[in-house]
């Protein structure tokens, strides 16, 4: 069992995607599934309240914006076995749970291919908005070239051109979320009929490599100004970024030590940044198959097993790596295997099988099994914990089957969670970041966003003002 010595509360986060075959692939056609009715409204309301009365820190969207690749010499396997294709936006359905939710962060993924940046700050300050502050945003930079070729790229950028242009991205977004608006501008006074300074508002005139950007940001501030800010890289650049720019980051975790190492490298890096301790959460990427006895746990883990699709999980991360593993035999080596995709990955399943030398064939196994945990509640949380030793703040829970993995969870290991004081029994009040962190809805001065506010102030709209009246 558990030691019952006080622990910091973990962070629950459900993970997502709107399609019907997220990360366990083939679990839709189990006969309680209910991932298949993706397109359905109510199957992702009702889920969120159910979350929400749960008390989850949040729902976490994963996306991609392109095909992962070819599988078998083509695309068909993909859109046979339904790998991600079809799969809809998140930032359309999050506008939806935003209006059915009172406070559960609301975290979803966009890529640097998909939108300018003018484009997308907007977005997410209305949803930021509409959501009272609860709005997250996953970076990533696309290791699909397909997303790349649907958006005017002739194929996958280079892994650090890629890091490259995010780096431009967000500060681009920072400098339209935090510096183009001041504090105080907005009045909205009816009896004078000013509704906004114009000397606190200003253009921001980005000029870099892939964008020029004049201004002004054309939303309000929100809540939370930058959105509360996910970061999943697991290369050695994906980390420095993350541990420059993030606010949390997920880790797939196939065991407590291979976290314990990553943790240690994360928080190296995040005082190279200039950052506290802790500024950066770390999340696991764990599933749970949950009995009231071991040996029904044993039971629904052989039933979940009969609809696991290795295949599809093989072409799930062949497509991420940028390679096509259908073709290959399952005991082909990973080292062998040379990509501009996502290396991390590739870094990830290697440590994480004895000897250092795994298959594609252990590749599937890792990436389906090695990150479930099965049990009774309290083996479960006795191995909760244990992760958490290593270092990991909270849980991004993979589900096999909805609602069903997080009806499992909530009934089952939750209670067991709050016995020992690990999960929260109510909401903080305030925005995501509030709610997370205990402090400000701002992010910190010593975050790299900070260092936008309040430099602008000699593109507002009251010099040129100013300018006018002198030329008469």
């Amino acid at each position: 069992m558990g030691t019952f010595n006080a622990r910091p509360r973990l962070l629950l986060s459900a993970f997502l995607m709107n399609t019907s075959s997220h990360i366990l692939g083939g679990q839709w056609r189990h006969p309680e599934a209910q991932q298949h009715r993706f397109n359905e409204l109510k199957l992702w309301t009702d889920l969120a309240k159910q979350l929400e009365d749960a008390k989850f820190d949040n729902l976490f969207f994963a996306d991609v914006v392109g095909l992962y690749g070819d599988h078998e010499g083509g695309w068909a396997s993909m859109v046979r076995k339904g790998m991600q294709v079809p799969s809809h936006d998140p930032m359309v359905l999050l506008s939806a749970l935003a209006a059915t939710t009172s406070d559960i962060g609301l975290a979803m993924t966009s890529s640097v291919v998909q939108a300018s940046p003018f484009q997308f700050a907007r977005q997410l300050s209305t949803l930021d908005h509409i959501s009272n502050g609860r709005v997250a945003w996953n970076i990533v930079t696309s290791v699909l070239e397909n997303s790349h070729r649907n958006f005017g790229a002739a194929g996958l950028a280079a892994h650090d051109d890629r890091y490259d242009w995010a780096e431009e991205y967000v500060e681009a977004t920072y400098k339209l979320w935090e510096g183009s608006w001041e504090d105080d501008a907005l009045l909205a006074d009816k009896e004078s009929g000013i509704f906004a300074d114009p000397a606190k508002v200003n253009k921001i005139h980005h000029q870099g490599k892939r964008y020029s950007i004049e201004g002004p940001h054309l939303a309000l501030p929100s809540p939370q100004r930058t959105p509360f800010l996910f970061q999943a890289g697991s290369s050695t650049r994906g980390k420095q970024f993350a541990a420059e720019h993030a606010e949390a980051t997920f880790l797939f975790a196939p065991h407590p030590e291979y976290v314990a190492k990553q943790v240690g490298k994360i928080r190296e890096l995040e005082a190279a940044a200039g950052r506290a301790t802790g500024d950066v959460k770390i999340f696991a990427g764990l599933s749970f198959v949950v009995g009231s006895t071991e040996e029904e746990a044993k039971r629904k883990e052989a039933e979940y097993d009969e609809y696991l699709d290795l295949h599809a999980i093989v072409a799930h991360i062949g497509g991420g790596i940028g390679a096509d593993l259908g073709g290959l035999d399952l005991d082909t080596p990973l080292g062998d295997i040379e990509t501009e995709g996502a290396r991390g990955v590739l870094e990830a399943a290697i440590a994480s099988v004895p000897g250092g030398k795994p298959t594609i064939g252990d590749l599937a196994r890792y990436r389906a099994k090695a990150q479930q945990i099965s049990g009774t509640p309290e083996q479960i949380v006795d191995e909760i914990e244990r992760w958490q030793d290593a270092g990991m703040d909270g849980l991004n829970i993979m589900n096999q089957i909805l609602p069903g993995s997080y009806t499992d969870f909530i009934d089952g290991i939750l209670p067991e969670l709050h016995k020992r004081g690990l999960a929260q029994t109510e909401y903080a009040p305030g925005t995501l970041r509030e709610k997370v962190f205990g402090r400000g809805a701002r992010l910190e001065e010593s975050h790299p966003a900070a260092r936008f506010r309040g430099v602008f102030g000699e593109y507002s709209a009251a010099n040129t003002e100013q300018t006018l009246e002198r030329a008469h």
